[in-house]
């Protein structure tokens, strides 16, 4: 399977019309991979708090018309990141949206851990309560969105549900970058599952992005990672590592907290 991760930045010049239609031609350039994955809020930027309110729309508002488009000229599957979308009647999400090569709407995650402790994102957007994962040729998506990748509670709970590709898009902070890291690799062994994580370039209502975006196999080995500006990752991988894997060294069977009470 190859898999392209378009790290983009958001330039705060260009407004998001335009940003819709560069995305788009990106995507379309990556006709030959299976699988394209963008960032976390790319439309506004991750830690533009002022901006999700102007620029949400609804779930099948331009950026999904948009997506779904790009995602059918390029014969791909597509994680198209994610947008703030306003619920009519309820509050905000921070909410990824996945096409299938036909441009149809595949799936849909509404981001569960909000972060910003008691600022920010957490009090301006309402928390996703569903896991999600999405059958593709080959493999299983468990999707997740940045903040997310701290909690391996989620991660565990899309494997059981399935998932052998986690796919993870993020508007992480420079500062924090080696977390990143750290984290999609830590992600990746505890589930026994490759981790496709793509982040954001540039500078984000004046917080520098981690960039980084990064392919990590079911062992932890870094397969490829992308640098600190705008990039294109593109990496071949074989899905069937994870089943191998798990079977080599069946970690995963030897559980014990999760699935029942323990005796004392």
């Amino acid at each position: 399977m190859r898999a392209s991760l378009i790290q983009i930045a958001v330039d705060e010049g260009e407004s998001v019309e335009d940003r819709r239609r560069r995305v788009a031609a990106l995507v379309r350039e990556q006709a030959g991979s299976d699988l394209v994955v963008l960032p976390e809020l790319w439309t506004t930027g991750a830690f533009a708090y002022e901006e999700f309110g102007r620029e949400a729309e609804p779930l099948e508002g331009p950026t999904y018309e948009a997506m779904a488009k790009a995602a059918s000229d390029a014969g791909v599957w597509l994680h198209a990141g994610s947008v703030p979308e306003r619920d009519p009647g309820g509050p905000l999400y921070n909410t990824s949206l996945v096409f299938s090569p036909s441009g149809d709407l595949a799936a849909a995650y509404r981001k569960i851990h909000r972060f910003g402790f008691d600022k920010g994102e957490a009090v301006l957007m309402g928390a996703g309560r569903d896991l999600v994962t999405v059958r593709l040729p080959g493999t299983t998506l468990g999707v997740a969105t940045c903040y997310d990748l701290r909690f391996p509670e989620l991660f565990r709970a899309l494997v059981d549900a399935g998932a052998e590709t986690l796919v993870i898009p993020a508007g992480w902070p420079e500062r924090r970058r080696a977390h990143w890291t750290l984290l999609a690799q830590a992600r990746a062994v505890e589930n026994q599952a490759f981790v496709l994580a793509c982040g954001t370039a540039g500078t984000h209502a004046g917080v520098p992005q981690a960039g980084h975006s990064i392919v990590v196999d079911p062992w932890g080995e870094v397969l490829a990672e992308a640098g600190a500006g705008e990039e294109v990752l593109t990496v071949d991988f074989d899905p069937a590592k994870v089943g191998v894997t798990r079977e080599q060294f069946p970690a995963l069977k030897d559980r014990v907290l999760g699935l029942e009470t323990p005796r004392r």
